[in-house]
């Protein structure tokens, strides 16, 4: 075969392939066996291995590296990644629909707006980048700015094209998720090997995803759903219904149950349709994702700090379980807030173990009635904080005890103080150890100065040791600090050093929320941080 003969074989046999791929992990069709796909892909193999000049990007014998990462780099998004708020009944729905028609009614006389309505599936949210229709790079959410560089693991994704069907620039988002059957097939095989259990499809699917080595990636058969075009050189379509057949034809897999709603009431009876069927698919569904539809009007409601006025995530109930709440212990925030909080006989909840609800303050305590010894239900709806919802008196035994919010801080001993006007009791010492110990831990989370290997565990170790008292003294901290410590040797204590200087590049926003300062969370950060720079550009 001469070179010529080779590369028009090549380029026949891509095309062969994706075809049957497209079919078979898009549209969930099939026109040949999946041992003559094989038989195709071995061909492929043969003839780059003989003539390696033409092996490109997009071929299918691309999807799996040959050797396993170090680590994964970190990438910035060329577009900001918004996270939703939610909603979790009718009354909230119509409350969000008010506003929409509140804020475009300065542009518009509107009755009604329109949506379009899809399925929130329960997975990993992640950012696919393709240059000339070519996929070039495939990154984690992260932190909305910075995320994680996984571009080998997506590829080993077959319903993830590695050539689109035009040659455009384009930025899209999906969800990558694992099958309800493919989780169970998995955790069948773990508990003969003695393996530990995963403990859902969407913890499984994240540490997929986050395998140095792309073959164990490929081995847990993901899939993705692409629901969302950020950037495109063809443009941005006039519409949310719009973007996603554009999606479709590109050669994406996008998920078919979504339906236009021409007002808020059939947004509601989509969402109730889906309550009652959610568990009739092979992904977990956590609720639905409510879009205005008119992208002018998106544009026209913009964001607020950290979510788009234009979209809401419309979860479903929280799965209920009965426990017992073993203990009601207090917390201190970094603002010396008492947060009391029930120590519960663990219970499985939507795939995971639940051992701790908060009670947020004492008003909620008394209008549940709850008490130290009772059975209880307990609700998680997605990431939410498990939340005790009822209590079952009639359960009682007589050995149950009323709690009370404790007059001293549990940690410093201190007087506490409820304002008036105001739920929380606080501690009124602000040198108290509990204090310090949470606004350290704040500041360097991974929403402050993000740095890694310090979680609160070494926090606590290094104001032991009276390494640090203040957040400036964390920068001051030296290799030669760290080495003679529990948990730390040359090398550790290196990495963390390293990390330490890494995070002093830091975003003005991220700083000021770092700084704990009362009733400044992310949004009102961003907030302050863009006020700022408006009067310096002034």
């Amino acid at each position: 075969m001469t070179k010529q003969e080779a590369k028009i074989r090549i380029e026949k046999l891509k095309k062969e392939i994706n075809h049957h791929r497209y079919l078979y992990h898009v549209l969930d069709k099939q026109e040949i066996s999946e041992e003559a796909l094989d038989s195709l892909k071995h061909e492929l193999y043969q003839l780059e291995q003989r003539f390696p000049e033409f092996i490109t990007l997009d071929s299918p014998t691309q999807r799996i590296g040959s050797k396993p990462l170090d680590e994964f780099k970190k990438v910035k998004h060329q577009v900001l990644q918004w996270s939703f708020n939610d909603a979790f009944d009718p009354e909230e729905m119509k409350e969000f629909d008010e506003r929409i028609k509140k804020q475009l009614g300065k542009l518009v006389n509107l009755k009604s707006v329109d949506y379009v309505c899809e399925l929130k599936i329960d997975g990993l949210h992640v950012v696919l980048t393709y240059r000339k229709g070519i996929f070039v790079l495939g990154a984690t959410r992260g932190d909305g700015k910075i995320g994680e560089d996984v571009t080998q693991n997506l590829k080993t994704i077959e319903s993830i094209p590695l050539g689109l069907e035009k040659p455009v620039d384009v930025i899209v988002e999906g969800e990558v998720w694992m099958a309800k059957r493919v989780f169970e097939a998995l955790n069948k095989e773990r508990e003969k090997r003695g393996e530990p259990l995963l403990a859902n499809p969407r913890n499984a699917a994240a540490g997929a995803i986050r395998q140095l080595d792309s073959k164990i990636t490929a081995e847990r058969k993901l899939d993705c759903f692409i629901y969302d075009l950020s950037s495109s050189s063809i443009g941005i379509p006039s519409t949310q219904e719009k973007e996603l057949e554009i999606l479709k034809s590109l050669g994406f897999k996008i998920n078919q149950h979504y339906q236009y709603c021409s007002n808020i009431e059939e947004v509601i009876k989509f969402w109730k349709k889906w309550k009652n069927k959610k568990e009739t698919q092979d992904y977990w569904i956590d609720g639905i994702v409510v879009k205005v539809n008119n992208r002018y009007f998106q544009e026209s409601l913009g964001y607020t700090g950290k979510a788009p006025r234009w979209a809401i995530a419309f979860k479903f109930p929280g799965e209920e379980a009965v426990t017992i709440v073993r203990d009601i212990q207090v917390q201190i925030g970094r603002t010396g807030a008492l947060t009391p909080v029930a120590h519960l006989k663990p219970v499985r909840i939507a795939g995971t173990v639940i051992s701790r609800a908060t009670l947020h303050n004492e008003d909620e305590i008394k209008r549940l009635g709850i008490r130290i010894g009772d059975t209880v239900i307990v609700q998680k709806a997605g990431d939410v904080i498990p939340d005790i919802v009822r209590v079952l008196p009639k359960l009682r035994t007589g050995k149950e005890k009323k709690f009370y919010m404790p007059n001293k801080c549990p940690i410093c001993n201190t007087k506490t103080e409820r304002k008036p006007g105001e739920a929380a009791t606080y501690c009124t010492n602000l040198n108290c150890f509990a204090q310090e110990r949470e606004k350290m831990t704040h500041f360097v989370s991974k929403k402050a100065f993000d740095i890694e290997g310090m979680g609160e565990k070494i926090v606590i170790q290094l104001i032991n040791e009276g390494l640090i008292s203040r957040p400036v003294d964390i920068f001051n901290l030296k290799q030669g600090d760290l080495e003679p410590l529990e948990r730390f040797a040359e090398k550790s204590a290196k990495n963390l050093i390293e990390a330490i200087e890494k995070s002093k590049k830091i975003s003005l926003a991220k700083f000021i929320f770092a700084l704990g300062i009362r009733y400044v969370g992310e949004e009102t950060a961003l907030l302050l941080a863009d006020f700022v720079a408006s009067r310096i550009q002034k």
